[in-house]
């Protein structure tokens, strides 16, 4: 696929904050280029977001849960100003972006617009005001959980404390949808989907989730879930985490990682998107790669840069540029802006 032919991408999710908060110490220097340096140990920099057709990112601000009550916060705030500083850092390359007429204008621009995503409810440490302020700083969506359970909703993972989300929850996302603040359903259980999406007002997305049904890991969305997801209007960003795509990666990961990893291809990760489309709809899927958040990705998707052989294979089995693009792009920036109003209206 030529640079001229390229489907643009607006990916879901992207934990490159987090990576350079672990191995270069918050810095922003030399993202535009790709050296054989420590730099090399990142999926993202701006020469592969290039080549990948990428023109939208939400950078993950995620933190870990080990950082609790006011320490999350501001880890938090620190991952936000990361993103800040880098868009600032690159005014060639990057433009900050919290609509979708901002994407409109990026896009045209030759500009990587970018977004922020919270991938985490922990990280608002209960407290509604922090999500406000989350969302004047230019967070867009926040992921109802990480792995582990808040005091108003279920995680896919650990304990059960809600059988999906309680009364607080509900508040949670009432405050979101008035904000304009997507609802992200990566990482929450299965129960918490379901009353998230009887909750919600706004279309709701999954940043970086693939699809239960082809592999029974938590982190993966079942299919009366997707059934769903055309009456609410959102969206399932399917991921290329091997261990959320193959069955047999995951159960090389659970039993140790002894030996050579089962091989999880760009193919693999296509029949999720294939999956997704036939169980949510062609108006319903989207990519959210999840690159720099975990070590290994399939064979032809280990960085940014390889968006265009995840099209080719999809193109190869006969989809058309049309349901590409949506794929791509045009679907999670409708679920943007079906949210901005309220976000305006907030703002305002």
């Amino acid at each position: 696929m030529t640079l001229q032919n390229l489907i643009p991408v607006i990916d879901g999710h992207n934990d490159l904050a987090w990576a350079c908060r672990d191995k270069r110490d918050y810095s922003v220097a030399d993202l535009d280029s790709e050296p054989h340096s420590a730099l090399s140990l990142l999926q993202t920099d701006v020469p592969k977001l290039r080549r990948g057709g990428v023109q939208g990112q939400f950078w993950s601000v995620w933190v870990h849960t080990d950082l609790e009550g006011a320490d999350s916060v501001q880890a938090t705030l620190e991952q936000i100003d990361f993103v800040h500083r880098m868009v600032e850092a690159y005014p060639d390359d990057f433009q900050w972006a919290v609509t979708a007429d901002d994407v409109d204008r990026a896009q045209a621009t030759g500009h990587v617009a970018s977004l922020i995503g919270v991938e985490g409810g922990n990280q608002m440490n209960n407290s509604l005001a922090v999500l406000r302020e989350f969302a004047r700083a230019g967070v867009r969506y926040m992921t109802l959980t990480w792995n582990s359970s808040t005091e108003w909703a279920d995680a896919a993972v650990g304990a059960v404390l809600h059988d999906g989300i309680n009364d607080r929850g509900r508040e949670v996302i009432t405050e979101m949808n008035r904000i304009g603040m997507i609802v992200d359903l990566s990482h929450v259980s299965a129960a918490t989907m379901s009353d998230a999406l009887d909750a919600s007002t706004l279309p709701l997305i999954f940043s970086h989730s693939s699809c239960f049904a082809l592999n029974p890991h938590p982190r993966n969305a079942p299919d009366e879930i997707l059934a769903r997801l055309a009456a609410n209007g959102g969206v399932q960003m399917i991921t290329f985490v091997p261990s959320f795509i193959s069955a047999d990666f995951r159960a090389w990961q659970d039993a140790g990682s002894i030996g050579e990893p089962p091989a999880v291809t760009v193919a693999d990760v296509a029949d999720h998107v294939e999956h997704a489309r036939r169980v949510a709809g062609i108006d319903h899927i989207g990519i959210g790669g999840d690159f720099d958040g975990s070590p290994e990705m399939p064979v032809g998707l280990t960085t940014v840069a390889d968006y265009p052989n995840l099209f080719a294979e999809l193109s190869a089995r006969g989809w058309e540029r049309d349901d590409l693009l949506k794929l791509g792009y045009q679907n999670v920036l409708r679920v943007l802006r079906a949210n901005d109003d309220n976000y305006r209206s907030f703002l305002a």
